[in-house]
């Protein structure tokens, strides 16, 4: 019985520590950086909501390419659920950008 309690210890520490993969040294400022990078973003859409259409496509492409790194970012330097959701809100903000680019921007 107690070895069963040790063997079942020793898979959980392991998968644990294979769930921690190694976080790069600058998650800090990265963290930081996205933070400040969302408030930019948002006010550069604000700012284009009643601008011409090449000017709007143009941002909402910027606005993908910010949440790619968004993104990149989330899955590197979280963990648990606060990476789970990080992540997946930035899958479904590209999802939505990528389509309202292709229908408003003739996908380019």
């Amino acid at each position: 019985m107690r070895l069963s309690v040790i063997l079942a210890f020793l898979a959980l520490s392991a998968s644990s520590a294979l769930a921690q993969q190694p976080r790069p040294a600058t998650c800090s400022r990265d963290i930081f950086q996205n933070e400040a990078g969302f408030r930019q973003q948002q006010a550069r859409l604000a700012a284009v909501a009643s601008a011409d259409q090449a000017t709007q496509c143009r941002a909402y492409r910027e606005h993908v390419a910010y949440l790619q790194k968004s993104r990149s970012v989330f899955a590197a330097c979280q963990a648990g659920a606060e990476r789970e959701r990080n992540v997946s809100e930035m899958d479904g903000d590209l999802v939505n950008y990528r389509a309202l680019i292709a229908n408003r921007c003739g996908g380019r």
